[in-house]
C-alpha cells in the first residue's frame, strides 16, 4: 500500500491563501476571532501585575478594604478573562466547523462531476479519506492551529515585554532554562511528526483491510480463509498498536522534561529573586508577580510544538484536497440542449475510444437506430459492447467521431436531461441500504409514490413489493432493503432496477446483460419484464444468451472492438461467421 509521509509546509503561502480564501464569506467571524485573539495576550498578564500591586502597596502596610477591592477586581478580571475565552473557542469552532461544512459540500459535489475514467485509476479508499479523515483534520488548523499558535505567540510576546519591562535582570534569569526547552520541544516536535506518520499509515492500513474482508466475507467464508485472515488482521492491529505507543511515548516523557525543566526556571527565579528582595533590588510582588509570568510562559512554549505538528498535518490534508478539487482534466462538460420532447433515434459515427489513450477499445463504430427500433450487441468479453453505452451516457468522452440523438450531438445536451432519457439497467444491480422508494427515487423528491407504482406494474414488480407490506410497514415501498440489497432474491433487485429506470420514462433504453446472472424461471420473470420495456422505445441490448436477441431488427457482432457482421438473427447465420459460430457453440451447450 502506498504510504504518504509528506508532512508539509506550515508556513506554505500557496496553501494558505487558497484556505483563507474559504474565510471570506465569513470575514466577519473572522474578524471577532482575531480580535478575541488579541484580547486574549494582555489579560493573561493583568492578573499577575494586579497581584504585585496588592502585594507591595496594600498587604504590607493592611489596608483591609483596599485588599477586598483588588480582590474583587482580580474576580472580575477572571470573569472578563473566562468570556472571552469561551468566546474565543466558541467562535473559532464556529468558523472551523462551517468552512470544513462548506468545503465537504464543495469537494464532495467536485468528486459527483468527476467522468468514470477517474475512478478507473483512483483507489475509493482515498477519495473517501480526502472527504472525510482528511477534512476532519483540517478542521484543526482552525480550532487548533493558526488561530491558537497566534495567541500563544501573543502570549508569549506580551509576557516578555512585561518581564523586561519590570525587571531586566530577573527577566535573563528566568530564560536560563528557556535554551533546553526550546531544544527539548524541537526534538519532541520532530518525533511526533514522524509517529503521526505511522499512526496515519497504519490507520489507513487497518481501514482498508477491514472494509475489504467485511465486504468480501462470503468470498473468505467459501474458501476457509478465516484463520489466515484473522492472522494477517492481528498482524496490522499490532503495528496499529506499535505506532500509537509509540506517540504515547514520546508525550509521556516530553511533558514530565518540560515540567521538570520549568520548575527548574522557577526554582532559579526564586533563588535570585529572593537575594534581590532581601538587597532590596526589587519587592516581594515583583518576584511574586514574575513566578506567575514564568508560569504563564512556559505553558504555551510546551504546547507550541504540539499544535505546530497539528498545523503540519491540516496543511499536508489541504494539500490534497485542493489537488483534487484542482483536478479540472476528469471534469464531466456539460452542455445546455433541453429540448422539449426527444425521439430516441441513436447514431454512432465512426466512434472510436481508448481508456488508456493507447490501446483503443473501439475502432470506427458506426450504427444508426431510428426510433422504436432495437439494436443487440453481441461478442466475446472485452469485444466492446459495454464501452458502447458508457458513450451514449457520456460517463467516457470519445476520441474520434460523434454520437447523436435525435441528431443531436450527445456533447451539446445538459447531462442529466440526457441520461434521463437514457435507461439503463445493468448486469449487476446496485442497492443502497434503506427502503425500496429510496432505491427507486434515489433523492428526487418530484417522483411520486402513484408513479413508482405505476411504473411497478408495468414491469411485474408491484406483487412482491405488495407482499413484503405487513401491520407496521402498510406500505411495501418502505421496506428496508438492507445493504447491497441483501435481503432481497436477484430477480427482485432486478425489477426494483427495472422500476428505477421507467419511473423517468424513457426514450431510449439501455439493457447490459440483465439476465446473465439468473435462473430460468426468473429469466422468464424478467424477459417478460424488458419486452413491456422495450416496447415503444429505442433499445440497445448486450446478452451473451443469443436466444434472448433474436427479435432485434439489427444485431452487431463485435471482436477486439471492431464490427464484424452485423444484420438480422437470420441473415447473420447464413452468413456462416461469427456470429453463427457464437450460435453453435451456445446450442451445443443447450443440448
Amino acid at each position: 500500500m502506498k504510504k504518504e509521509n509528506k508532512s508539509g509546509q506550515i508556513f506554505d503561502t500557496q496553501v494558505l491563501k487558497r484556505l483563507f480564501k474559504f474565510i471570506l464569506p465569513y470575514k466577519i467571524t473572522f474578524t471577532i476571532v482575531l480580535l478575541l485573539t488579541i484580547t486574549l495576550a494582555p489579560l493573561g498578564i493583568i492578573r499577575p501585575y494586579m497581584i504585585q500591586i496588592t502585594v507591595d502597596n496594600y498587604m504590607e502596610i493592611g489596608q483591609q478594604n483596599m485588599l477586598i477591592y483588588m480582590c474583587v477586581l482580580m474576580f472580575a478580571l477572571l470573569a472578563v478573562q473566562t468570556l472571552v475565552q469561551y468566546s474565543h473557542s466558541y467562535w473559532s469552532g464556529w468558523l472551523g466547523q462551517t468552512i470544513i461544512k462548506d468545503i465537504r459540500i464543495q469537494l464532495y459535489q467536485h468528486i459527483l462531476n468527476l467522468r468514470l475514467k477517474f475512478y478507473d485509476h483512483t483507489p475509493i479508499g482515498r477519495l473517501v479519506t480526502r472527504n472525510v479523515s482528511d477534512i476532519e483534520t483540517l478542521s484543526s488548523v482552525f480550532s487548533e492551529g493558526l488561530a491558537a499558535i497566534l495567541a500563544d505567540i501573543l502570549q508569549i510576546a506580551a509576557i516578555l515585554f512585561i518581564m523586561f519591562y519590570t525587571s531586566w535582570k530577573l527577566t535573563l534569569m528566568s530564560l536560563c532554562t528557556l535554551p533546553f526547552l526550546l531544544l527539548t520541544t524541537f526534538i519532541f516536535k520532530e518525533k511526533i511528526k514522524n509517529s503521526f506518520n505511522e499512526v496515519r499509515n497504519a490507520v489507513a492500513n487497518l481501514n482498508t483491510f477491514v472494509q475489504e474482508h467485511i465486504t468480501g466475507m462470503n468470498i473468505v467464508q467459501i474458501f476457509g480463509s478465516e484463520r489466515l485472515e484473522f492472522d494477517k488482521f492481528k498482524e496490522i492491529n499490532r503495528e496499529h498498536k506499535r505506532s500509537n505507543l509509540k506517540s504515547v511515548l514520546y508525550y509521556s516523557v516530553y511533558f514530565p522534561v518540560t515540567d521538570v525543566i520549568s520548575a527548574a526556571g522557577t526554582g532559579l527565579i526564586v533563588w535570585y529573586g529572593a537575594k534581590q528582595v532581601l538587597g532590596e533590588e526589587v519587592t516581594l510582588g515583583v518576584l511574586v508577580a514574575f513566578i506567575m509570568y514564568l508560569s504563564a510562559f512556559f505553558r504555551p512554549i510546551r504546547m507550541i510544538a504540539d499544535r505546530f505538528n497539528t498545523l503540519q498535518m491540516g496543511i499536508v490534508s489541504t494539500e490534497r484536497i485542493l489537488a483534487l478539487l484542482d483536478n479540472k482534466e476528469d471534469l464531466q462538460k456539460n452542455g445546455t440542449f433541453k429540448p422539449e420532447s426527444t425521439l430516441g433515434e441513436v447514431s454512432f459515427r465512426d466512434v472510436s475510444f481508448a481508456y488508456n489513450e493507447e490501446n483503443y477499445v473501439l475502432k470506427n463504430i458506426s450504427f444508426e437506430l431510428k426510433t422504436g427500433q432495437t439494436v443487440a450487441l453481441v461478442g466475446a468479453t472485452g469485444a466492446g459492447k459495454s464501452s458502447i453505452i458508457n458513450l451514449l451516457n457520456r460517463f467516457y468522452e470519445i476520441n474520434k467521431g460523434e454520437i447523436l440523438v435525435d441528431s443531436v450531438n450527445v456533447k451539446e445536451y445538459d447531462l442529466d436531461f440526457l441520461r434521463t432519457k437514457i435507461g439503463v439497467v445493468l448486469q449487476d444491480v446496485f442497492l443502497f441500504s434503506g427502503s425500496i422508494r429510496e432505491n427507486i427515487t434515489l433523492g428526487n423528491d418530484s417522483i411520486t409514490d402513484a408513479q413508482i407504482w405505476n411504473a411497478a406494474k408495468l414491469v411485474g414488480a408491484d406483487k412482491f413489493i405488495e407482499r413484503l407490506a405487513n401491520e407496521k410497514m402498510p406500505n411495501g415501498l418502505d421496506y428496508d432493503v438492507m445493504e447491497r440489497g441483501a435481503t432481497l432474491s436477484v430477480g427482485q433487485r432486478q425489477l426494483i432496477s427495472f422500476v428505477r429506470t421507467m419511473v423517468y420514462d424513457p426514450k431510449i433504453m439501455v439493457l447490459d446483460e440483465a439476465t446473465s446472472s439468473v435462473d430460468s424461471e426468473t429469466e422468464e420473470m424478467i424477459q417478460n419484464a424488458i419486452s413491456k420495456m422495450m416496447k415503444g422505445r429505442t433499445s440497445i441490448v448486450i446478452a451473451h444468451r443469443l436466444s434472448t436477441i433474436q427479435n432485434a431488427d439489427t444485431i452487431l457482432v463485435l471482436d477486439k472492438g471492431e464490427i464484424k457482421e452485423s444484420g438480422s438473427h437470420e441473415q447473420l447465420l447464413a452468413l456462416n461467421g461469427f456470429y453463427n459460430h457464437l450460435y453453435q457453440m451456445q446450442y451445443k451447450e443447450i443440448v
